[in-house]
This record gives structure tokens, sequence and C-alpha cells, in this order.
């Protein structure tokens, strides 16, 4: 008459458990789902009538009332399939077993009784865990990334048809052990080595700096001058993802519909100038990830960002900070993370070379100046380094003999990782920590925070420039593995970011 299983629910990458309530009633045949159903959920009536009956399961001369709760949240998608036929089957008495609170399921249903996949599949495996769930039927999907789920403490049980979860429930059939493929790591294929970038020696070593520490950057240039190369060079020094930073990658990438192949590589994203703020930021009716969440873990590369929208430009300032964006809408307000390095490159002005003396620069004052401003002062003060580049002399270069491979970069980025890790006792870096935290361990000495007073009176710099600037001097440091901030990384760190 009355059966209670456990499913998962999402708003955005965040998961809630949903409770499918089934009652069964003598009485005309009606079958009636609330619980603020869309309606993909509503047609679940259908789909699940169907699969039912092709088992030679018939629902004549019942009353059936579905219930998800929590009713004020709204349901969507049809991952509420599979849960609601396992409630009917119970409430039916046509499956006879014990099902516990821990126990949850998840897929949609087609009409030959065949559990199927659904988009956000992975989120809500992850977010299974924090929900308290012990064991998880889902569908098998080969798209589905080998890992030892196992070791979270969560029982993924695949399946393919709700007989065989029938079979399973009541000790009847054991699922197929899934063969894990070992993924072989492949940290900094894929993108242009440092080694192949000719001079740009101080440029690699900000690059590093900002690896380092997660530090955003913004490079002005002429047109030619390899800002891009560089941006593209980037991923290449990042350290390799950890399995769960992988797996909260591809959950974004699926709940945006974006293929995605699984790897240890940092993402890399590079929209053209022309995207919408929706698409940057994300959004929608039913609102999907956008090119920020998609770079999460990873690299956000805006190329010529003075041709974006001044709108859009000011729609990054809040995710830059906090590393998540929160999307509001009627029906609902989601959350994506949105935790990744920003490089920027822009000319100097409209045609690009002003202040060069290899060109004549056409543009006037009044020009430049409004190029200039498409990047609001607020915009500015988000980005940790600013990085003014020139044309590579290529034969003073070549004097310069062996550069430094990508690899090598990596292992000092790693270690002064490592050693920011240590210090916060979790995985989160200098440009990121809170500042209390950040100079808990090793604080400014009293002649340091005199100078840093001095400076930022003498140079009206804001609080936010002067807390860059020490998060820098921070990072500077745990390169030259110093535990403490020197001086010099100070006098380093303001050049980086004044210039």
């Amino acid at each position: 008459m009355w059966a209670r299983v456990t499913s998962i629910g999402l708003r955005g990458m965040e998961g809630y458990r949903v409770n499918v309530e089934v009652g069964t009633y003598v009485g005309n045949d009606s079958f009636k789902i609330v619980g603020l159903p869309d309606t993909a959920v509503k047609e679940s009536k259908e789909r699940i009538i169907a699969a039912l009956g092709t088992l030679g399961y018939l629902l004549h001369g019942n009353k059936i009332i579905m219930n998800l709760s929590p009713a004020d949240q709204k349901k969507m998608g049809p991952m509420f399939d599979f849960p609601m036929a396992i409630g009917l089957l119970l409430s039916l008495h046509e499956l006879e077993a014990v099902i516990s609170e821990d126990t949850g399921f998840l897929g949609a249903l087609s009409l030959d009784g065949s559990v199927q996949p659904v988009e956000g599949l992975l989120p809500a495996v992850l977010s299974a865990k924090k929900l308290g769930i012990k064991r998880l039927y889902i569908p098998f999907d080969d798209s589905m990334p080998d890992f030892d789920f196992a070791g979270l403490g969560l029982e993924i049980i695949y399946v393919t048809s709700l007989k065989d979860v029938m079979g399973h429930l009541t000790g009847q059939w054991t699922p197929p052990l899934k063969k894990q493929r070992v993924m072989k790591s492949n940290e900094g294929v894929g993108h242009f080595d440092f080694q192949q970038i000719m001079g740009h020696t101080d440029a690699k070593y900000v690059l590093e700096v900002a690896a380092a520490g997660e530090h955003h950057v913004l490079m002005t240039g002429p047109p030619g001058c390899g800002k891009s190369l560089l941006a593209e060079s980037f991923p290449s020094i990042l350290p390799a993802l950890t399995n769960e930073a992988q797996l909260e990658v591809l959950s974004l990438y699926q709940l945006g519909r974006n293929s995605y192949i699984r790897s240890d590589l940092p993402p890399y994203r590079n929209p053209h100038h022309s995207a919408s703020g929706v698409a940057i930021i994300g959004g929608g009716q039913y609102p999907k990830p956008g090119e920020i969440s998609l770079a999460h873990h990873g690299v956000l590369f805006l190329d010529e960002i003075g041709e974006f929208s001044k709108k859009t430009l000011d729609m990054l300032r809040q995710p830059l900070e906090s590393g998540f964006i929160t999307i509001s809408r009627t029906h609902a307000s989601i959350t994506y993370a949105a935790s990744f390095v920003l490089i920027a490159a822009m000319n100097p002005c409209p045609c690009g070379y002003a202040g060069s003396n290899q060109h004549y620069c056409t543009c006037s004052p009044k020009q430049i100046q409004s190029y200039q401003n498409k990047l609001s002062g607020p915009l500015r003060d988000r980005f940790d380094i600013n990085l003014t580049l020139r044309p590579v002399d290529f034969q003073a270069a070549a004097k310069l003999g062996a550069v430094e491979t990508s690899n090598t970069v990596r292992k000092r980025v790693r270690a002064a990782r490592e050693r920011q890790y240590d210090r916060y006792g979790r995985e989160v870096c200098n440009s990121r920590v809170s500042y209390e935290v950040l100079l808990q361990a090793y604080p400014l000495t009293g002649a340091q925070q005199t100078m840093m007073q001095q400076l930022s009176i003498k140079n009206n710099w804001s609080n936010r420039t002067q807390i860059k600037i020490i998060r820098l001097a921070r990072t500077i440091s745990d390169l030259q593995q110093n535990s403490a901030i020197t001086d010099q990384s100070i006098s380093e760190a303001i050049k980086l970011n004044r210039v």
C-alpha cells in the first residue's frame, strides 16, 4: 500500500536527498505525481506504466499517488523514473525486499524496462556520499569514469534493467564486476612546452609565480609579441589534477552537455570575444555552467579582453574572488564551482602599437583612454600580476642556449604548492586562502608592515592591492623555499603587481 525509496536531486553541482513516496489504493485508474515535478518528471508516469507493462505488471484498478519530497524543491529531469518504478513495485507487493534509507536509485526508464543514463549522473553520485548514502543503483554507462567509489565508502551497483535490480534486491542476481581501466598520466601533454618558446625569460618566470599561487595575470603588448603562445603554454606547467578534481571537472562538463575526455590535464578554455555573458558566466532558462565553470581547476584565457563587452567583464568580478558563481532564476538559485586562473591579454590601444619603437600608432589619446577604460578599475584590481611584453629579439634569444622545459618548471610549481598545502592544512593556494590564515603562520615583520603602509599612502593603493602584493610575496618566497616572507619577495611582488 505504501513505500518509500531514496533518490537524489540536483541544484547545479549540489545534490539533495529526495524521498520518493508511493501510495497505491483500490479505486479508479489514476496516476498522480506531486512535489513540484517539471514536464520531464510528469512524463515519467507514461514511461513507468509502459516499462512495468513490458515486464508483465499491470496497474489496472489502482489509484496511484507519488510524492517527491521535499515538496518545495523543483524536481527536474527523468532521473526519478527508476526510483519511482521501484517504489511502485514495493507498494504493490510485486517486489518483496527490505530497502534501507541509505540505498539510493538514479536513472531513466525506457519502454522496454531498461535503465538508461541521465544528464547529471556523475554530480549526483558525488553528492551521494555527502548525503549519507552507502549503496547506489545507477545505469551502466561506458562514459562514466573508472573511479574507486568504494574508497569513499560508497558501493555502486551498475544495472541495465528493472529485472536486474529486482533480482539483486531479492538475492537472485549478482552484478558483473566492472573492469577498471588504468589511466596513464599525460601530465603536460597537449599544450605548448616552455622549451618551444624563444626568449620571454622574464615572462616565463612570471607565469611560474602565477601557477604556483594561482594568481590572475593581465598581459599587455603589441600584436605578435607572444601573448597567446605564452597563455597556451601555461597549462603545461600546472600540476596534474587529483582524482577528486577530475570528477568535479567531468561533472561540470556533463551538466553543460560538453564533451570531455577524462584526463589529469587541467582544463583550458579560450572563448571568443563575441561570446555572450551567459556563455561566459553560465545561465539560461534552465541554468547551465558557463566557460568560467568549465575552466574549474584550470585556465580561462581571454584573448583581446578589451573587445569583450564591459558588462560581461564586470560579471567576472565576483567569481574571480570567491571561486564560484551563483545564478538566480525564478524557480531556482544554482551555484557552480568556478575556481580558475584567469589569463587575459590585450593590446595597449585599438591599433596595438602605442609606445612601440617599430610601428607608428594611429590612435588618438582619447581612443587609447577609451580602449583602456573597457577594463573597469575594480576588474583591474582583481589581477594579481600585470605583465608588459615586448617583441622578442630572436638573435639575442638564440644566444641564451638551452631553455627549461615545462616539466622542470612544473616540478618547482608542484613543490611550492605542497608547501602551501602543508602550511594551510588543506589544498588551497596563496591567492585563495583567507588573509588571516595567510599571515597566521609567518606574519610580516614590523619593518615590513611599516614599509607597506608608507608605500600604500604614497601610491594610494587600495586594501585589495596591498593584500594581493602580500599574497604574491608569499608565493615568491615559497618558490624560493623560504618559510617567511622576505623583503626581496615583497619588492618583486610590487614590481609584478604595479607594472
